[in-house]
């Protein structure tokens, strides 16, 4: 059951996290330049739930296979992620929305 519940609650999370870029009208892929910085729904209290959404996904994954591998490799997969794909969203994020960027990232953490 813990398995499903992580999935259940990472899907319902990534679906509201996509829903708030639609009701911005900005891009989603992380590619694409940002023509809003969303800041409401689950981005008051993470300013990463597509990554928590993702992370808890894997991790009802690692439950459900039962497999202790996976669940050591998560730390290298956060790792990875945050080099790879957080830290320079955040520049990019910050070069573009300026103040705004920084007094959000001051009230909002980036995982939990």
């Amino acid at each position: 059951m813990l398995g499903w519940a992580l999935i259940g609650a990472g899907v319902l999370l990534a679906l509201s996290a996509v829903s708030r870029f639609f009701r911005a009208r900005t891009h989603l892929i992380p590619n694409r330049p940002a023509t809003a910085l969303v800041v409401a729904g689950p981005y008051r209290f993470t300013r990463n739930p597509m990554y928590v959404s993702l992370t808890a996904v894997y991790l009802g994954g690692c439950v459900l296979m039962q497999s202790v591998w996976a669940l050591a490799l998560l730390p290298v997969v956060l790792v990875v992620i945050y080099r790879k794909v957080i830290a320079p969203e955040e520049a990019y994020l910050e070069r573009r929305f300026g103040g705004e960027y920084v007094q959000y990232k001051m009230r909002v953490r980036r995982w939990l």
